[in-house]
């Protein structure tokens, strides 16, 4: 079976309850704690950015153009994901299942050329930033919210 070379896909399981998760995936100040800084408010055709730290190898200018372009509460968050000075076009989606106590969330950032080069290294940046960085950094927001009442 060969690698898709068009879509990063992460599934990760979370100890916490559906609407934790939920509410860390959608609220601006969580957001920033987790991923980036961003002016999301959870509402379809909502157009935001989000700031992170450009990348030159791939003429990341650091900021991303985005629009919620699915929204369905406790279950699924799509994004369009672009580099705000041009470039490709990508989606960004999240659904969440829940399971047992806690929940399942299936990323899928999708929409690489395979024949792009550039493409394909942005692809592997982002799957290793997807499945280590990102990851890490949602499950201590999500372990935080035990303790801190903002969350």
């Amino acid at each position: 079976m060969s690698e898709d070379l068009t879509t990063i896909t992460v599934d990760q399981f979370f100890p916490h309850p559906v609407e934790r998760v939920w509410r860390v995936l959608t609220e601006p100040e969580l957001i920033a704690r987790w991923l980036m800084p961003s002016d999301f408010r959870p509402r379809v055709g909502h157009r935001f950015t989000m700031r992170g730290r450009p990348i030159d190898a791939v003429g990341f200018s650091g900021t991303i153009a985005c629009e919620v372009l699915r929204l369905e509460p406790l279950r699924l968050l799509s994004i369009s994901w672009q580099d705000a000075a041009g470039g490709f076009e990508s989606t960004v989606t999240w659904t969440l299942h829940a399971e047992g106590r806690g929940t399942r969330v299936l990323l899928e950032h999708a929409g690489f050329d395979p024949d792009n080069p550039t493409h394909q290294l942005s692809r592997r940046i982002m799957n290793g930033g997807w499945r280590s960085q990102v990851q890490r950094r949602l499950a201590a927001t999500l372990a935080a919210s035990y303790t801190d009442q903002s969350v």
